[in-house]
């Protein structure tokens, strides 16, 4: 295993719900990250953000540790979760309401419901 991969297992690993994401939760740099964090932070879930804009080797290390071509990158517990579309899917579902409820990682229910009901 490469520096890179068991840097990234490490975050994975110690940290509840970790988003690989082009940026930080608080500075986005894309769209796509945007709509992810934006989604984790309305809904009240803390979360690591890790920002591979700020190391090329971390930035390709990640999307070979997933086996997924694009970021961000969603983990739950260790678990791959998905990118930006998988991740409003579950959103609009409901599907990660259930996720962090069976993980016992702490979200308010209430902005997920409000976040449906917009977009309903």
């Amino acid at each position: 295993m490469s520096d890179t991969a068991a840097q990234i297992k490490e975050t994975v690993t110690n940290n509840d719900v970790v988003l690989f994401m082009k940026g930080t939760k608080e500075m986005p740099q894309c769209g796509f990250s945007s709509r992810v964090a934006g989604v984790l932070n309305y809904m009240g879930v803390e979360f690591a953000d890790v920002n591979v804009l700020a190391d090329e080797e971390l930035r390709q290390g990640i999307k070979d540790f997933s086996d997924w071509p694009t970021v961000p990158q969603l983990y739950v517990k260790g678990e791959f979760v998905g990118g930006c579309d998988i991740v409003t899917e579950m959103t609009l579902s409901g599907e990660l309401d259930t996720l962090f409820a069976e993980n016992d990682v702490k979200f308010d229910q209430e902005a997920a419901n409000k976040i449906r009901e917009a977009n309903g």
